[in-house]
């Protein structure tokens, strides 16, 4: 019997570097028009018009109707879990100018992976949940401990409704910066919004990375015992 797979359907779609640096513009997990996207990443926007359509077609990514107008996005989180991955182990971006270094130095500082905190901000909250026995490691992901629900209940993050979710509750995911795990799934997602509502960060045009505000900073350290200092 002939084995059958798609797998090499996906590796070849995500193999072409149009659709690669697509893909990783998506991973900020919001929706951007074709002309966004193409400016992002450094194509014509044809040329992003043809690679949307096949990434769109194999249910890679997702596209929303408003008028007129299209907006793409990614289709969910393990598709971003994928990419990361990628990234995890590709060889890193070669450096050719003083902007594309500070733009690399603020997206392994802070940044969004699809929809939680992923880069130091990222690895470092999740040490400190860990730390401060909010967390608990597991062999597959994290757990929350009886402290945790307290603290998480306090920033009125409502539990039972993250845990509703379809999808991973405490997931670890592998940072492509920091080579180690992050606190992702659906309580990741659930701080980040709860962060961005406080604004103890915000988030930046044209890139995935997150800046850390004078709230943020106090914020971290009063609740998390984390001295976090923005760029």
């Amino acid at each position: 019997m002939k084995a059958q797979s798609n797998a090499a359907m996906i590796a070849s779609l995500v193999s072409e570097a149009s659709r690669a640096a697509i893909l990783t513009v998506l991973l900020d997990g919001r929706f951007h028009a074709a002309g966004e996207l193409a400016y992002m990443a450094r194509i014509t926007p044809q040329t992003a018009s043809f690679h949307l359509a096949k990434l769109v077609n194999a249910d890679v990514i997702a596209v929303e109707k408003q008028g007129r107008h299209r907006y793409y996005g990614i289709r969910d989180q393990e598709v971003a879990r994928v990419m990361e991955t990628l990234l995890s182990i590709a060889p890193p971006v070669e450096i050719k100018s003083l902007k594309q270094s500070s733009e690399d130095k603020a997206l392994r500082y802070a940044r969004t992976c699809y929809d939680h905190l992923a880069g130091s901000l990222g690895v470092q909250l999740t040490d400190a949940l860990l730390r401060t026995d909010l967390l608990c490691e597991e062999k597959e992901g994290f757990a929350i401990t009886e402290n945790g629900e307290k603290l998480f209940t306090d920033l009125q993050i409502d539990l039972n409704m993250v845990k509703k979710k379809r999808r991973a509750f405490t997931h670890k995911c592998l940072d492509w910066s920091e080579r180690r795990h992050h606190l992702a799934g659906a309580l990741g997602n659930a701080l980040l919004e709860r962060f961005l509502e406080l604004k103890w960060v915000r988030r930046l045009p044209e890139t995935r990375a997150i800046q850390i505000t004078a709230d943020g900073e106090k914020g971290f350290k009063e609740v998390f015992s984390l001295d976090i200092k923005s760029l």
